[in-house]
Order: C-alpha cells, then sequence, then structure tokens
C-alpha cells in the first residue's frame, strides 16, 4: 500500500470514529480538538526521536524512550534540560506532561481532569523559552477550549470526552510500510474533509488541493533547478495547504531548508491551523515566518516603516487565494500606500480583489511569478477596477489569464480565473486559457483531474494557440478590447450545431403520423369490441 492510500484509509476510519465521538457538536468545532491533540502527539514524539537521534537520552533494554525521558530529567535540573530543548527544537515539552505520559494515564483510568489544562499551560510556558520561536509556538493550542460545555455539563464529563480523543488519535500507527512519517499527511486530509463538511466557511481555511496544484505548478515553472532557497508568500494562506504545494513541485523542494514559507492569515483559528499543518510537514520554525493579521490593513512582511520608509519584501514566488470580493476599508489615504499608490485607483470597498492583486504584485521580486485565484469579475468590471486593470497591463505584468471550470470550491459555485503575473517579461502579449470544460462532475464539488492540470501547464509552457481551448492575445488584441480580459473574447469556444436536414425530418413526421394513425385505429377497435362485451354482460 502506498503512502497516499495508507493516510487515507488512516484519514477514513479517524474521520467515522470522530463523527462517532462528536456527538452533537459541530464538525468546524471538533475539528480544533481532533487537529490539536493530532499536533500535539506530533510535537512530543518528534521532541523523542531529536533526544535519541543526539544521543541525548540512551534507553536501556525494555525501557521506553519516555521512561527514560523521565528517569533523565528527574536527576538534573529540569529548566535547565527544557532550554537545551527549546534552543533546538524552538519548544519543549516536560516529561509528565509528553504525549506517552497522557496516554499512559488515560489507559491507567488515572488522568485528571487538571492534567489536560495542565499539559497545554504547561506547552506555553515552554514555548517561550526560545525568543527566536516565540511567534511559532505562542497559543498554538489556544483553540483547544478545555472548558467547553458541548464536551460535557461538568468537569468529569469533559475530561472523560477528552480522554475519548486522546485514545483515538493515539489509536493508529502514523507510518507507511516503507516507515515513513505520514502524520503531516493525514493531518492533511482530515483538513479537507472538515472542509468538505463546513459549507461556505471551507473557503476561510481551505484551497481544494486540485486547484493549489494548479497555482503551485505555474509558480514552480521559473523556479531554477538548484539548491538556492526559494521563497514563497501566501498572504491569505487559511491553513497553509497551498504553500506546502508549492513546496511539492518545485525542484529539490523536499530538501530541508530549500523553500522559505511566509505567510499571513486574519483568522486566529486558521493561523493556527497554518503553523500545525507546516510543522507536521517538517517545516522547521526556522524556514517559516507566520504573521496573524489583516493583509490589507498591516502590510506585511515588512513595508513601510515609522517614518514612512519603504521597506519591502520580495519573494520568488506569490500565491494565493483570497476571499472573493470582500468588504475592505477604501480610504482615500491608502493611495500613498506604496502597494497601491502607482496604479491611480483603488479597489472598490465593495470588492476587495484588486487590493489583493497589487499587494500581492508588490510583493513579487523581479524574477518571480504570482499566481491567484478570484472571480471572473475583475476581468471586465469597469471604473476603479478598470483603471487598475489598465495600469497593470500597460505596465506589462500581466502574464495569463486562466478560466477554471465552474463548482470547484466549497464556498462558492461560481466559476473563478487563475491570473498570472510576472514583473520582468519579455513580450507583451497576455497568453488565454479556457479550461472551464474539463472537469470531471463530483456529488458536492466539480473535481479537475491530473490531466486537465497537465493539460493547462503543458499549454501555457508552450504559449500557442489552440482551437477553443488557448489563445496568445497581442496588447493590440487587448486595447481593441477596451482591455477587457473576458475569456470569451479571445478563445472562441462556440461549437456549431449539427445542420438540420429538413427531408428527413419530414420523412420523420410522416412515419410518425402514419404511426399514430394505425394506433388509433387499432384504439377504436378495441373499444369496440369493450363495448360488445359489457352489452352482453347486461343480458
Amino acid at each position: 500500500m502506498g503512502t497516499a492510500d495508507r493516510a487515507r484509509d488512516i484519514t477514513s476510519e479517524l474521520w467515522s470514529m470522530a463523527n462517532k465521538l462528536r456527538g452533537n457538536m459541530d464538525a468546524s468545532e471538533f475539528r480544533n480538538y481532533i487537529l490539536g491533540f493530532m499536533f500535539y502527539r506530533y510535537l512530543s514524539e518528534h521532541q523523542e526521536t531529536y533526544l535519541v537521534s543526539e544521543d541525548i537520552l540512551s534507553p536501556e533494554d525494555g525501557q521506553t524512550v519516555n521512561d527514560a525521558y523521565r528517569s533523565e530529567a528527574a536527576g538534573e535540573d529540569l529548566q535547565d534540560y527544557l532550554e537545551d530543548i527549546a534552543g533546538v527544537l524552538g519548544y519543549a515539552i516536560s516529561p509528565e506532561n509528553t504525549w506517552a505520559t497522557i496516554v499512559e494515564k488515560v489507559h491507567n483510568d488515572k488522568i485528571a481532569p487538571s492534567d489536560f489544562q495542565d499539559m497545554f499551560d504547561d506547552f506555553n510556558r515552554n514555548a517561550v523559552i526560545n525568543v527566536r520561536a516565540e511567534n511559532d509556538f505562542r497559543e498554538i493550542f489556544t483553540d483547544v477550549n478545555l472548558g467547553n460545555t458541548r464536551l460535557g455539563n461538568s468537569t468529569t464529563a469533559r475530561a472523560k470526552a477528552l480522554s475519548g480523543i486522546v485514545e483515538l488519535v493515539d489509536r493508529f500507527d502514523y507510518n507507511d510500510e516503507a516507515g515513513h512519517d505520514i502524520l503531516g499527511d493525514v493531518y492533511e486530509y482530515l483538513i479537507a474533509q472538515f472542509a468538505g463538511n463546513s459549507g461556505k466557511k471551507a473557503g476561510e481555511f481551505y484551497t481544494p488541493h486540485q486547484v493549489s496544484k494548479v497555482l503551485a505548478k505555474l509558480v514552480a515553472l521559473g523556479a531554477p533547478d538548484d539548491d538556492e532557497p526559494f521563497t514563497v508568500y501566501d498572504p491569505t494562506m487559511g491553513s497553509g495547504s497551498l504553500l506546502l504545494t508549492v513546496k511539492s513541485e518545485l525542484p529539490h523542494g523536499e530538501k530541508p531548508g530549500k523553500v522559505r514559507f511566509h505567510g499571513q492569515e486574519l483568522n486566529t483559528t486558521t493561523y493556527n491551523l497554518a503553523r500545525m499543518n507546516l510543522m507536521m510537514h517538517g517545516i522547521d520554525y526556522q524556514n517559516m515566518t507566520l504573521s496573524n493579521a489583516d493583509t490589507l490593513e498591516e502590510d506585511w512582511p515588512d513595508g513601510t516603516d515609522a517614518h514612512g520608509v519603504d521597506h519591502p519584501r520580495s519573494f520568488d514566488a506569490v500565491v494565493a487565494n483570497p476571499p472573493y470580493s470582500m468588504k475592505w476599508d477604501n480610504n482615500p489615504k491608502k493611495l500613498k500606500d506604496p502597494r497601491f499608490k502607482d496604479y491611480g485607483a483603488l479597489a472598490p470597498a465593495s470588492k476587495a480583489d484588486f487590493a489583493f492583486v497589487l499587494h500581492g504584485i508588490y510583493h513579487l521580486n523581479d524574477n518571480g511569478t504570482m499566481a491567484i485565484v478570484l472571480p471572473h469579475g475583475v476581468l471586465f468590471r469597469g471604473a476603479a477596477e478598470g483603471k487598475i486593470r489598465k495600469t497593470i497591463i500597460e505596465k506589462n505584468q500581466l502574464d495569463a489569464v486562466v478560466g477554471l471550470p465552474a463548482g470547484l470550491f466549497y464556498s462558492t459555485g461560481i466559476p473563478t480565473t487563475v491570473l498570472v503575473f510576472k514583473k520582468s517579461r519579455k513580450t507583451k502579449d497576455i497568453f488565454f486559457i479556457d479550461a472551464s470544460k474539463d472537469f470531471e462532475k463530483g456529488k458536492k464539488q466539480n473535481i479537475l483531474r491530473d490531466e486537465d492540470i497537465s493539460k493547462i501547464v503543458e499549454a501555457y509552457k508552450n504559449r500557442i494557440d489552440i482551437e477553443k481551448y488557448a489563445h496568445v492575445a497581442t496588447l493590440d488584441e487587448i486595447k481593441e478590447n477596451e482591455f477587457n480580459l473576458n475569456i470569451p473574447r479571445y478563445v472562441d469556444t462556440f461549437e456549431e450545431e449539427e445542420p438540420i436536414d429538413l427531408a428527413q425530418v419530414k420523412a420523420d413526421i410522416a412515419d410518425i403520423d402514419t404511426e399514430i394513425a394505425k394506433l388509433e385505429k387499432e384504439f377504436a377497435a378495441m373499444e369496440a369490441q369493450l363495448v360488445e362485451t359489457d352489452k352482453g354482460t347486461e343480458k
């Protein structure tokens, strides 16, 4: 069984049992407990691996790593011990609060209601030992609400419910047949499952994996095939899945330290999911810089300082799936913001789409690529948006427009478009792809198949006209269309209907008339026979 199959099987079992365990609690709320405890297990076992691999611990025959840890730490100054661990890992877990210790208490019915609170309190204290890692681990378990009455009406009942979650998360061996850790993959699949059951709320934290692959492949095409660090930024990162997908598509992306991750997310719960998600996929805290803030209101990373001096960070790739046409504060003062000032207008207050576009372009380096998913309205809406779109085109920053099928997202059924931007382009044309008809119909969502994604990427790489699918539009064509980028203006997908054979239609009608006459005659005969039968019965 392959890694992906093993991860899916575990996820399926976990999901089924979690649904029974959560009772009347909403799936989106229960998510925080399952994923939170999974992450705690990961951190604890990751610490064990470190302690053994660095020969800090040497368990004796028959002794578990956790027993060795408790014994070793008892003979030392515990605080010094924890500081040494946190100095490397960025965090530390005390012996009395390791995952193995908690599981042991649960199995032996020795868990006290206060043990769960102690566990997280202890982690929060230790999470600030390493000041370089404080932002990565501080308050990461905030959403695991131990006092939630939906877990139970009493402290004891809640402790019992939490013990059930511990047993569920501990039930599985998160390794494939080759011994590779797949806990991160299981976590990612579970996020997708919770997204599928969250309706419109899913759009706040999850981009469907197949859509992420489109964006990731497009920005990875320009990446150099070397060992130099590659920087990627997602200004609306959700649970971080899109960032991780970029890593998987990059040359040498799996090499530790190759990719430097930057992301910002407004929703605190989702921000916590992202921190967990990246670390559970083996991303060292030193290779991720994540922020919990409003991207449009607080330019990040860096931006302007207190004296108004511009200090922007730029990246090799920018990817984003921002909230579509959301409201934002387009105060005229923002025309002085270096992100927006060179485009002559601000995105309208009711539609922030172009604010996200300009933010992303601003943080793209001269040789990088940006791919962003947006509603089709950005292609043709007028007024301020029309002015911004025209300026972007005149600056020669828009490289391609890709129309995706409708119904791909959990949060909306509308068709979307992927816009690709570059700051250093050798040509002044724009490449249009209409991929709206290539998908597999699903029960809840439509699905982009691997062949559909490959078709998009190959067309983008080759950049030539493909009948009813792709077109290289010159700047003159764009101007003739008054900078309207609506895809049907450039890619003609009209299918002519088969010509109607009038003679055949007349012949078919004549045959039908003949058949009707025949049936009417047969019906009249049967009716007459029934009348005769009724008369005989009356006699």
